[in-house]
């Protein structure tokens, strides 16, 4: 709607300060026509808007105007409570800000919408951290913070997975992410991007060199270049395994990462039979993709519920493994 996108004008140009026309129109899906035509409309409502044309030019508020609309709809105002993970927000030290922050919000909003908006932050609560995840190690996210907003280089001592020295890398950050309760600081080395855990953080010093990231390229762009090479890793070792049915559920969440392929639907009888606890001794086939042979071994803790199929590379590893864990508990004295 014209109205909807009226305000969002308004607010952008609030928070932003000059923003180009051209800008305006791809966050908003409209052509730059549009965005001027709607200019001209604040305009002759009574809001201080102007655009400049040119290389430098957008379309910016007068100096010192200020809106206390807010234009939240009931629904957006419920959304606002429904935050993920506060872990997240300690780790950044913004826990109390945060607190303060919805208060002024509550207080802002229109009087019908808050008591559904105080409802759903009492209602919803969100949580991205694991199960039983274990303890995690402490992670200092002050000095990299510090580089990202002063937009900084960064020298970092990280130790990657596996090495037991850290190595010394200067790098280019774009920004932090949160996954799943783990944090990562997404940077260039040598301008290509680059993901280090942020618990693998040995030290990490803020330069006075201002950072050197690669033209038109957002923390947003860098991330989803990384994530895919994470989840599309080529050279992968197809493996087929059998599962009991009772340990199907559990196998199926312990190795989601690796999946392939789901077993097939279960037939009406076989699913009544294990409903009645009769399928001791059903199977089902999945498929699974592994990085290297020795990420089989993880498939022990299952025991003789999990076979392999194939390759035989794979079953062999895990006969190997089997042998050294027997020989272990066999040691006499």
């Amino acid at each position: 709607m014209k109205s909807d996108r009226l305000l969002s004008i308004l607010l952008l140009l609030q928070t932003r300060g000059r923003v180009p026309a051209r800008e305006l129109a791809e966050r908003l899906e409209v052509s730059v026509r549009t965005i001027y035509r709607d200019v001209e409309a604040l305009s002759t409502t009574g809001v201080p808007v102007y655009a400049e044309r040119g290389r430098h030019g957008g379309i910016e508020l007068l100096a010192g105007f200020r809106t206390d609309v807010t234009g939240l709809t009931a629904d957006e105002s419920r959304a606002l409570f429904v935050l993920a993970a506060q872990g997240a927000h300690a780790a950044l030290g913004l826990d109390a800000a945060l607190g303060s922050a919805l208060r002024k919000v509550m207080a802002a909003l229109p009087a019908p919408h808050r008591p559904a908006a105080e409802v759903t932050s009492r209602r919803v609560l969100v949580d991205a951290t694991r199960w039983k995840g274990g303890p995690q190690p402490a992670v200092h996210l002050d000095v990299l913070q510090d580089a990202v907003f002063a937009d900084r280089r960064l020298r970092l001592r990280y130790r990657h997975s596996g090495d037991q020295e850290a190595r010394t890398y200067t790098v280019d950050p774009y920004g932090l992410v949160s996954k799943a309760g783990v944090w990562y600081l997404v940077a260039d080395r040598r301008g290509r991007p680059r993901l280090f855990r942020a618990d693998r953080v040995r030290s990490a010093t803020v330069l006075d060199d201002a950072v050197r990231r690669r033209t038109g390229v957002e923390l947003a762009d860098a991330w989803e270049v990384l994530r895919r090479q994470v989840e599309e890793r080529p050279g992968g070792i197809d493996v087929t395994v059998r599962v009991r049915r009772d340990r199907l559920d559990l196998f199926l969440r312990l190795m989601a990462s690796s999946l392939v392929s789901l077993p097939e639907t279960e037939t009406e009888t076989e699913a009544q039979a294990a409903d009645e606890g009769r399928a001791e001794g059903g199977w089902a086939t999945v498929r699974l993709s592994l990085g290297v042979v020795g990420e089989a071994r993880q498939l022990l803790q299952f025991s003789d519920r999990v076979e392999v199929v194939s390759p035989p590379e794979v079953r062999d590893e895990l006969a190997r493994a089997a042998v050294s864990v027997t020989a272990l508990y066999q040691r006499v004295g």
